[in-house]
């Protein structure tokens, strides 16, 4: 929400600097996004009266100016504005001052061979308005050679976040009442002036819907002219909030929302028939809104419609062909209260947001109905004039205030503070909260936030200073603190570390990707698709991490890095049973480019392959607490992955941790990104937990004895995996054997065909006293008869 400082003190009465004012909403609970100085895009522009103003010689829309800016000689101008003649005052960028309108610098040059030493500007130009059928012209008694800035008096704008509790403070009015109540001044309430009306309404008004709509009132004016514009300071208020002029009429409803927080409606009369009411939508009906829209709606919806339809999609967004124009001469005004309920359901289903939406969906002041229709009334008759009738109220606002039980001591007790009752109640009755002597606390119907107690301490907690607050330890049990990190928590971190260890880059990417990007990392499982994404490159929930760190690579490679060694340990999303959200925690990893650059002593440089995204699961899955040495490697990686050039890791035939290898040159397609590219993804929620074991590591007990190896050759088929030669080999004794690797391989001249030699390096462990010879052959034997079950053979 923004607001300039000059529409803030009109409900408040303060001497407090910007910065100031800036702390004190921080404080209170109003988080200030950023403070906007107009005076410094206005820098370089100053007041100029026009001195001549002759035809320029080559151009018959341009005339040639000298301006006097008040100190120095006059200065040629080259303009192109047809009010531009001698006498009249303007603003004029002189040469290194920066147009607001589109960030042009101006410079001294020549146009058409004329040389110009600046621009005379228009009101658009300024981002003052819309206005830009010619220059800026002020009145005569505009000084000239003052900085524009400090004539149009300039004032700085706040930006804050309300948060969504606070719809009380979604005007500027009630930001104005929470910064009084924290002592920055004195509040000054707008009191509605009393309307003198003519007639009676000529339009029945009546709400059909009580649920939806329990109150809706309206009064008609006659006789508006909509063709003047709004006054200046409206439009100044108006600008400085965001919002672009559009009409006296349109201006004055959009004044009454940003200023008191309170959203209404103008109807072009000539454009109704019959009752305008309040009522149930019929399912089928259609309405084009103000953005030119046609939205279909359902009999959940409430809106506002006369015997011909429907006119405005209530609380929401009015409709097209009912708004005033210039022509308009009779007006219906409709200020109402909305179930909150129903305009966030009614506004989620059409995906339509606004600035109404926003405010009654959170809960508007149910009592400012009278008061705010009479404030749009007095705005609408000074500018436009108009003959207003009596008020038309059909139902009753849910007015009924809230009494909360007190006890001031809660404060202290919830709050940390030691906050003197007397203070406690004054701070609540600065925010117009009624305490009687019992300290029963009557609540404002706006403060639909109020709920209890525990809200009461809040109030008086954050505008007495939450940052006096002492800071105290939590108590803690003697001794050495319990771990309070979870199991999986342990083994992300020890990833972490094991792949940094490993040369190996973390990165964070987004948990949405474009819907395309997810459907092709979904395997068939049905994604979740935010109905109201940040943009549509992020709209669906990612089923996997590899496309984020797939995409991440790419611009590493754009930017001409030579290789990327990427992973990320985050959540894949699915849909569960029941339509309920699945998270599972995985680690992604992505290898591309060279694995290393070329040398002189290695000559090319080498890529990386579907090995290294082994070695690489391989080494984590074991960081992870995974009993590797049991994995089996199986095929069925997924269709992203290249079918010769990927595999899986599995405990069991249907338990898979991990898959790796490269990827199909299609996906590769599909990102944009140069192959090979080899990819890793492991299933942490898949990796066993580990029985037993406690906080403590076991002592570190080396064995007493010195190992000893023996080295075996094999034939074998020519497509035996060599990892099932060696889990065989394992097997023949798992006691003494503590590790078995394959340290050659070979298939050539002297092996038979359709064989290969695989040869094996066992380490044996002895354990109290050293092996005797016949221990070792038994040992032996046992490792060839289990390599014999594999189809290989010992080689003589």
């Amino acid at each position: 929400m923004k607001f300039s400082l000059e529409w803030l003190k009109y409900f408040l009465e303060t001497d407090a600097s910007v910065a100031d004012i800036a702390a004190a909403l921080n404080r209170i609970g109003h988080e200030v996004e950023g403070i906007e100085d107009p005076a410094d895009k206005l820098e370089g522009f100053r007041i100029a009266k026009v001195l001549t103003a002759a035809k320029h010689p080559d151009a018959d829309k341009l005339q040639v100016l000298t301006v006097d800016t008040g100190e120095g000689d006059p200065l040629q101008v080259v303009c192109g504005a047809p009010n531009a003649r001698a006498g009249m005052k303007g603003v004029l960028g002189l040469p290194g001052a920066v147009v607001p309108a589109n960030g042009m610098e101006l410079r001294k040059s020549a146009i058409r061979g004329v040389e110009s030493n600046g621009m005379m500007c228009s009101v658009r130009e300024l981002e003052l308005g819309e206005e830009h059928d010619g220059i800026i012209e002020l009145p005569e008694d505009a000084p000239v050679g003052q900085t524009f800035a400090e004539y149009h008096d300039a004032s700085p704008v706040f930006d804050v976040a309300i948060t969504p509790n606070r719809p009380d403070c979604m005007g500027v009015q009630g930001i104005a009442r929470d910064l009084a109540a924290a002592g920055l001044g004195t509040f000054k309430p707008v009191e509605a002036s009393a309307i003198s009306a003519s007639g009676e309404c000529p339009v029945e008004i009546r709400t059909d819907d009580p649920e939806g709509c329990p109150a809706f009132y309206g009064r008609v004016i006659r006789g508006v002219d909509n063709t003047k514009p709004s006054p200046e300071w409206m439009q100044r208020r108006l600008i400085a909030a965001g919002q672009r002029p559009i009409s006296a009429l349109v201006d004055a409803t959009n004044y009454l929302m940003l200023a008191f927080g309170r959203p209404a409606h103008v109807y072009d009369l000539a454009k109704l028939s019959g009752a305008v009411v309040a009522r149930r939508a019929q399912n089928g009906e259609k309405v084009e809104a103000l953005n030119e829209k046609t939205y279909t709606l359902d009999d959940t919806m409430t809106v506002i419609a006369d015997d011909n339809g429907v006119h405005d999609i209530a609380g929401i967004m009015g409709g097209e062909h009912s708004g005033a124009t210039e022509t308009t001469t009779d007006v219906l005004l409709e200020i109402a209260y909305f179930d909150p309920e129903r305009i966030g359901v009614t506004g989620r289903k059409l995906g339509l947001a606004s600035d109404a939406r926003t405010r009654f969906e959170r809960g508007v002041d149910p009592e400012y109905l009278d008061d705010g229709l009479a404030i749009l009334t007095s705005l609408i008759t000074k500018t436009c004039g108009g003959q207003p009738t009596e008020v038309v109220r059909a139902g009753q606002p849910p007015v009924t205030a809230q009494t909360i039980k007190f006890d001031p001591r809660l404060t202290e007790r919830l709050g940390g503070l030691a906050v003197p009752q007397e203070e406690q109640r004054a701070i609540l009755e600065s925010l117009d909260f009624k305490v009687s002597d019992d300290w029963t606390v009557t609540c404002p119907p706006r403060r639909h936030d109020i709920e209890g107690p525990a809200d009461l301490v809040e109030e008086v907690v954050r505008i007495h200073g939450i940052d006096e607050v002492e800071s105290k330890p939590l108590p803690r049990r003697p001794g050495v603190a319990l771990p309070t990190a979870t199991p999986l928590q342990q083994a992300e971190r020890k990833l972490r570390r094991a792949a940094a260890a490993r040369g190996l880059n973390e990165a964070i990417t987004w948990s949405f990707l474009p819907t395309d990007e997810a459907e092709h990392f979904a395997d068939g499982a049905e994604l979740w698709v935010l109905e109201n994404p940040i943009s549509e490159d992020m709209k669906a929930m990612r089923p996997s991490l590899i496309p984020g760190l797939l995409s991440a690579a790419k611009r590493n490679a754009d930017r001409g890095a030579d290789g990327a060694r990427l992973f990320e340990i985050g959540r894949r999303y699915f849909r569960g049973t029941n339509g309920a959200s699945d998270e599972k925690p995985t680690l992604g990893l992505v290898l591309s480019g060279e694995k290393t650059a070329r040398g002189w002593s290695n000559g090319k440089g080498a890529k990386f392959d579907a090995y290294d995204a082994k070695a690489e699961a391989e080494a984590l899955l074991e960081a992870a607490g995974a009993p590797v040495g049991n994995l089996m490697v199986m095929g069925e990686a997924g269709d992203q992955f290249h079918p010769g050039q990927s595999a899986t890791l599995r405990l069991g035939p249907k338990n898979v941790l991990a898959r790796f290898g490269a990827l199909h040159p299609n996906t590769l397609k599909a990102f944009d990104i140069d192959g090979p590219v080899m990819a890793v993804e492991i299933f942490l929620d898949a990796i066993p937990a580990k029985k037993g074991g406690g906080f403590a590591r076991a002592a570190y007990s080396p064995p007493a004895l010195q190992a000893i190896t023996r080295d075996f050759a094999f034939l074998v088929p020519a497509d035996l995996a060599a990892g099932d030669l060696v889990k065989a080999v394992r097997g023949a004794d798992k006691k003494a054997i503590v590790d078995a690797r394959v340290f050659d391989v070979f298939a050539g001249q002297g092996v038979p065909e359709g064989k290969k030699s695989v040869a094996v390096e066992v380490i044996l462990q002895p354990g109290e006293k050293s092996f005797t010879d016949e221990e070792i052959k038994a040992i032996s034997d046992n490792i060839v008869k289990n390599a014999a079950k594999q189809g290989a053979e010992l080689r003589g």
